[in-house]
């Protein structure tokens, strides 16, 4: 009875090792997927969230500006454009 139970303990032993390693494994792994992966992202020249919505706001406004100029410059033609 003593053999089988220390079999047992044997194959538990083993089953926690190798959950252990498998553990450790995984965590190489993502580890080392995740470093490709930021390599990648760095090599491809993408800009990240901040400078979008800055160049997003400055197109923006740059549009705003364009109205406004083009309302001025129909408003002096129109002015022309009338004898006075």
């Amino acid at each position: 009875m003593q053999g089988g139970n220390r079999i047992l303990d044997d194959f538990a032993r083993i089953m926690t090792d190798a959950a252990g390693m498998a553990q450790g494994v995984r965590r190489e792994a993502e580890g080392v997927f995740k470093a490709q992966f930021e390599r990648m992202i760095r090599d491809m020249d993408l800009v990240t969230r901040e400078e979008f919505e800055a160049v997003r706001e400055m197109a923006q406004l740059a549009r705003e500006e364009n109205d406004r100029l083009l309302a001025r410059i129909e408003a002096l033609e129109g002015s022309q454009a009338t004898p006075s």
